[in-house]
């Protein structure tokens, strides 16, 4: 089964949706002259001659897609993890914990696909209906004991994850995001709590007003988390630096002290997170300890940069207002006495709402260097005004639109002792210019610009 007409071959399935830029239906005759055997389509187009009418082809897609592999997700422990900050993060100790207990895991997500150590490119964080049941059939079929999956607003709210069932959702936050998309706040989070509706097991955040009211919203077993005794299961940190966090888990059953190799308190809720799903699972604690220790880092999620130089690189995702002042702030509390220097940009054709947002956020660092992040479609000089419209005039605040070149400007800045934080575009390497891709690896540019300084 499959939604692009380009993809279609003899004997498939071809159920045309209509997207955002395009529109199935068009490419309806093109999918049947490639061999599709059946066209579904909605009733507003002229079915062919092997076309099924549905009201809501999108709705359809899903289970059809289900049906026809064989509901993978019946045959997987798969974990589910929404919310707007940690879902990499927490997909990617859920894999750690579950080689640690010998089993075979998956994850999917944002940076990509693994499947039994093989990384597998998906395009998006969680792919179309028919995309998306063919990954969890490939994870079933390689023999995958453990699946942890992100689950996007985008892909709730447009049904790319109907008709699969999720032994545990768990939910770590929400925070302004995407609210280009959504019309606001309160369908942003309606969009998140759908996952629940497909669960069996609810593991949420309770430290977050939205994680709290969910709490009560749904309708199935919950495991609450959380840094305070009240949750079901709960952390104290008993020390933390840039080379990660020690902290004690109570937990049903007793209390378990856990190693987390990735710096800063948010990868502390990322890892309690990860334990409590592991947990629900089944997994017993000794595994999970060893598997969080055993991830030593995450693409783009708090990255340090290996340098030989008397300053600290790290390169970190955080695109949102919520946390690039999450990261700012844990990095004060890991190094007290460090300047911190931030490059800070805004990606263009999104919400520009939070631009200026963006802005304040970075000037909670000692020194912001305000640039480019993706602009797309956009004028980036026109997205750096709208960001320097939340700097303070005294803020201080340097701007310059070339990435590179402000990277360059951070590290020129940097002294002994500084931490400079290249934060928006993570994992990613490409930089989205007018429509074009090109290639663009903070981590490499900092390793470059760092060698030639």
């Amino acid at each position: 089964v499959t939604h692009d007409s380009r993809d279609a071959t003899e004997g498939m399935l071809f159920v045309a949706i209509r997207g955002f830029t395009t529109d199935g239906h068009v490419y309806a005759a093109d999918a049947a002259a490639a061999g599709a055997a059946v066209c579904v389509e909605d009733a507003t187009a002229a079915p062919h001659a092997s076309g099924i009418v549905v009201a809501d082809t999108r709705a359809a897609l899903g289970p059809l897609a289900a049906e026809i592999h064989g509901h993978p997700s019946r045959d997987l422990p798969l974990v589910g993890i929404t919310g707007t900050n940690g879902k990499t993060t927490v997909a990617h100790l859920l894999e750690g914990i579950g080689r640690a207990a010998g089993l075979r895991p998956a994850i999917a997500g944002t940076v990509g696909a693994r499947i039994d150590g093989e990384d597998v490119p998906i395009g998006r964080t969680t792919p179309e209906a028919s995309d998306f049941q063919r990954l969890l059939a490939r994870m079933r079929d390689a023999g995958s004991e453990l699946a942890a999956v992100e689950v996007s607003s985008h892909a709730l709210a447009l049904e790319r994850v109907a008709a699969t069932r999720f032994r545990v959702g768990a939910f770590t936050n929400l925070s302004p995001d995407h609210l280009d998309f959504h019309a606001d706040m309160e369908e942003y989070f309606e969009a998140k709590r759908r996952l629940f509706d497909l669960a069996d097991h609810a593991v949420i955040w309770r430290d977050d007003p939205w994680g709290s009211r969910l709490i009560d919203d749904v309708d199935l077993p919950v495991t609450t988390v959380g840094m305070t005794s009240d949750a079901d299961v709960s952390a104290s940190i008993v020390h933390a630096d840039l080379d990660g966090s020690t902290f004690e888990v109570e937990a049903p059953g007793g209390t378990y002290d856990v190693r987390c190799r990735l710096p800063g308190d948010f990868n502390v809720a990322n890892a309690l997170m990860a334990c409590a799903c592991a947990h629900v699972l089944g997994i017993g604690w000794d595994a999970i300890a060893t598997g969080v220790a055993s991830v030593p880092h995450v693409r783009g999620r708090f990255e340090i940069v290996p340098l030989d130089t008397d300053y600290t690189v790290v390169v970190d995702y955080a695109h949102t207002p919520d946390a690039v002042g999450a990261v700012i702030a844990a990095t004060r509390r890991l190094v007290p006495t460090a300047r911190i220097v931030a490059v800070v940009g805004a990606a263009g054709d999104r919400d520009r709402d939070k631009r200026p947002l963006m802005g304040a956020a970075a000037t909670t660092a000692d020194i912001a260097v305000i640039t480019s992040d993706n602009p797309r479609t956009e004028d980036p000089a026109s997205i750096l005004d709208e960001v320097a419209a939340g700097v303070a005039g005294d803020a201080g605040a340097v701007f310059e639109i070339d990435r590179r070149r402000a990277i360059r400007r951070a590290l020129g800045t940097a002294e002994a002792g500084d931490v400079v934080l290249i934060l928006g575009k993570g994992h990613e390497r490409g930089q989205d210019i007018g429509g074009t891709i090109v290639p663009f690896d903070d981590r490499e540019v900092v390793m470059e610009e760092a060698g030639a300084a």
